[in-house]
């Protein structure tokens, strides 16, 4: 086709709606429209699309690839193209770093949790939720363990701090201001765009990618056209070419009809 393009999309708060823990049906009309006209679909996402919680997206969206752990793999079908792991040295000092703070440190792993100060994490989920669902492991595995990013919970100002301390990570605080990705600054969602623009022969201009949080900033800096949600943290605003409405008000479904991407007919 001409003018092939890759469509790009975070999940959490992009796609899923939080509230109804639902992909915004708009949005999977939308992206049905462009699997139509010959587009590659792209999930971009901080999470580890082969644990169940997200797998279960991942199976309804059916995109043509995924980039996963924020970027530290990248597979286009269930062709692995790309992985990187946790520096396990960096991984012990963040441990001990850690301890005794209000924060909690960690990452699910096939549905297993692994964190330090796992308090923390079970009494903010019982906060969000209602009850935990977390099945909590020795966090200590996780020195042995394939580790590719971590999920930080707590203030910003703990997020800052992990930061000014380890300079080789990054921790972009989520949307919703509770917590952040760990990140070794190497791996980004822009760098498994390039990849995949590489591997489908497509160049960078031609893709246009959505985001929420902090996590994506370098891919809606790197895309041709870079949407943020309505709904996005304020900062991540200042790096997109547009930003849309909130998701709860069909920001994805609406962006790519006003630009000419999908069409109502």
């Amino acid at each position: 086709m001409q003018n092939r393009k890759i469509f790009s999309f975070d999940i959490d708060m992009t796609l899923l709606e939080h509230k109804t823990y639902k992909i915004t049906p708009s949005a999977l009309l939308a992206i049905e429209r462009l699997k139509e006209q010959g587009h590659v679909i792209v999930l971009a996402t901080g999470r580890n699309p082969e644990n169940s919680d997200s797998k279960q997206f991942v199976d309804i969206v059916k995109p043509d690839a995924v980039i996963g752990l924020n970027g530290t793999l990248v597979k286009a079908g269930e062709k692995k193209i790309y992985e990187h792991f946790f520096d396990k040295d960096v991984l012990k000092k963040l441990a001990k770093f850690v301890e005794g703070k209000d924060c909690a440190l960690g990452i699910t792993l096939e549905d297993k949790d692994y964190y330090f100060n796992a308090k923390v994490i079970d009494d903010y989920d019982k906060k969000r939720w209602g009850e935990s669902f977390r099945k909590f492991y020795p966090p200590s595995e996780l020195f042995v363990l394939p580790v590719r990013t971590l999920t930080y919970v707590g203030p910003p100002s703990g997020a800052k701090e992990i930061e000014d301390n380890f300079p080789t990570l990054k921790l972009p605080l989520f949307a919703g201001m509770f917590g952040a990705d760990v990140i070794e600054k190497c791996a980004s969602k822009a760098e498994g765009l390039k990849l995949l623009c590489k591997y489908y022969n497509i160049d960078i201009k031609d893709t246009v990618a959505f985001g929420d949080s902090m996590n994506d900033r370098e891919i809606i800096e790197a895309s041709g056209f870079g949407i943020a949600m309505g709904n996005a943290i304020e900062e991540l605003k200042k790096y997109a070419d547009y930003v849309t409405d909130d998701i709860a008000d069909n920001g994805v479904y609406n962006a790519l009809e006003k630009f000419g991407y999908i069409n109502t007919k």
